[in-house]
């Protein structure tokens, strides 16, 4: 590869390299061509108030094997970063170590500007490829500008027509849209931020994820909810699931509304008030509480979950069980999951737990006692269920998509009459994500792409057999003529008798009356 030369001297082959053995030509090696602008500085060989690192002021790529940049070069690259004021929930929502933040917020909240910050420092601190990505091209731009405006002039290199901005230690930040996700495939990316990531199709977050395997780069997913039947609501609860588990992980969910803006200082209290009396209540909560509506696709009602949620499990002894038998073909994807109802139908057991079958058969034995349960029978949970019905009381309910909708509609109705106590945790974030829709079919229930629905089952199958439990004890007798009561003989009363009517007297023709 070429060098810059100093002096002409320096362009004798003998005087650069000092080797008795060399034969060769110093630039037969060289791969680039003689006009090939440097991609740093775009040929000028300054990059803002310094030279290019990248070239080091040549204008044309040169190979970085001959050396580091001089202490000077360094200290004229060095600037000094002071974070800008970020109140408190909003800079643990955004500026956590987890790979994947996905940070739910309402309207004016801090979220686009906390984001700003975060790419910066990344670019700043990690050098190559970041992304800021918004649903349409303006919103990019939009953002483009925003952060143009809040850093120095000297500190980087503005492409309009991109949309990028060059920084001084050499990393770029692309600001593109999620319009044609096809364009989103191909490049290395370190950091990048989703904007709006409720208003992106699927498609390109799944090329967005393509870009950071190769680096592991880090992502946030930011934006306002917009309903539950869409991929960005599904991850956070993905997320959501592990940050409350505590287990640490890629992912880490957060939410930030209005109230926490007040709480900060970036918004006034009155003026969320003004948004609250004049808004519907349904937007409101969206916009400003981050709490999504509900929109069509849950067959059981939002708020009487809430209002079934109890905070514990109730003391008395179960009535029935109901199993969701494991089957996943990938260990840890699937749980088993047993949920025990009293008489009350409010929840008073409680099973979930990821085990070979063996174990399996063994914890529902232990668990179910001698109480009555119904058990998952679908595909291979049927010889457990004939195991288990050697040691209780166990009956079997295979999965179809007409036993499914009897199951579906029987909980639906018992939790809209407000009929169950259902514990908070796991089995309620599964209810409020599960999902319906008509098929040519049929009615379809599941979870959605990526989420369980194992509790969910293990309730319905509780509550469908709790349905046909007995309610106390059974009393029966035989019927028959020895229990028939006879009424009593009374003296006989007189009926009496009408008269008959005189008949019409009839002669014959021909016949003479006084004969």
């Amino acid at each position: 590869m070429r060098k810059r030369a100093s002096s002409d001297s320096e362009y004798e082959e003998g005087s650069l390299w000092r080797h008795s053995d060399w034969k060769g030509s110093l630039w037969e090696e060289d791969e680039l061509e003689e006009d090939e602008a440097c991609w740093t500085c775009d040929g000028s060989g300054k990059l803002i108030d310094t030279i290019c690192p990248t070239c080091d002021g040549d204008g044309v790529i040169i190979d970085n094997f001959w050396g580091e940049p001089s202490d000077d070069d360094a200290k004229a690259l060095t600037v000094t970063y002071q974070r800008p004021w970020l109140y408190p929930k909003q800079l643990d929502a955004i500026f956590t170590p987890a790979r994947y933040a996905i940070v739910e917020a309402s309207t004016k909240t801090g979220k686009t500007a906390g984001c700003m910050v975060w790419l910066l420092e990344r670019a700043f601190s990690v050098v190559g490829v970041h992304w800021w990505v918004s649903p349409v091209y303006a919103q990019s731009k939009m953002v483009f500008r925003r952060m143009k405006r809040a850093i120095p002039v000297s500190l980087y290199k503005a492409n309009e027509t991109e949309l990028t901005l060059t920084f001084g230690n050499g990393s770029m930040i692309f600001f593109k849209t999620a319009e044609k996700p096809d364009n989103l495939y191909g490049e290395d990316v370190l950091s990048v931020v989703v904007d709006e990531a409720t208003r992106c199709r699927e498609e390109a977050w799944f090329a967005i994820r393509t870009t950071l395997t190769a680096t592991r780069g880090m992502a946030r997913l930011i934006g306002n909810v917009k309903g539950r039947k869409n991929w960005a609501y599904n991850l956070a609860r993905k997320a959501e699931s592990e940050t409350k588990s505590g287990k640490g992980g890629d992912y880490h969910y957060a939410k930030l509304t209005a109230w926490d803006a007040v709480e900060g200082g970036i918004l006034e209290k009155e003026e969320i008030e003004d948004a609250q009396r004049l808004l519907p209540e349904s937007v409101f909560r969206e916009l400003y509480l981050a709490e999504p509506s509900e929109d069509g696709s849950n067959p059981f009602d939002l708020r009487a979950i809430a209002e079934c949620t109890i905070k514990e499990l109730a003391k008395s002894p179960e009535q029935t069980w109901g199993w969701d038998l494991a089957r996943g073909k990938r260990p840890g994807s699937d749980w088993t999951v047993g949920i025990g109802l009293n008489k009350q139908r409010q929840m008073s057991g409680f099973w979930r737990f990821q085990a070979p079958w063996r174990e399996q058969v063994q914890r529902i034995l232990y668990a179910t006692q001698r109480t009555r349960a119904l058990v998952d029978a679908t595909g291979v949970g049927d010889p457990i269920v004939e195991e288990l019905q050697r040691s209780g009381r166990y009956e079997g309910y295979v999965f179809s998509s007409s036993s499914k909708q009897r199951l579906m509609e029987a909980l639906s109705l018992v939790i809209q009459q407000r009929g169950i106590g259902i514990l908070e945790g796991p089995v309620i974030d599964e209810l409020e994500t599960f999902e319906y829709e008509y098929t040519r079919t049929g009615v379809r229930y599941s979870a959605p792409v990526g989420l369980h629905d194992d509790c969910v089952m293990a309730l319905a199958l509780s509550n469908f057999h709790a349905r046909s439990a007995p309610v106390g004890k059974i009393k029966a007798r035989a019927v028959g003529r020895r229990h028939q009561k006879k009424e009593p003989l009374g003296v006989p009363e007189a009926v009496p008798v009408k008269a008959p009517k005189p008949s019409k007297a009839t002669v014959k023709r021909g016949a003479s009356y006084w004969k």
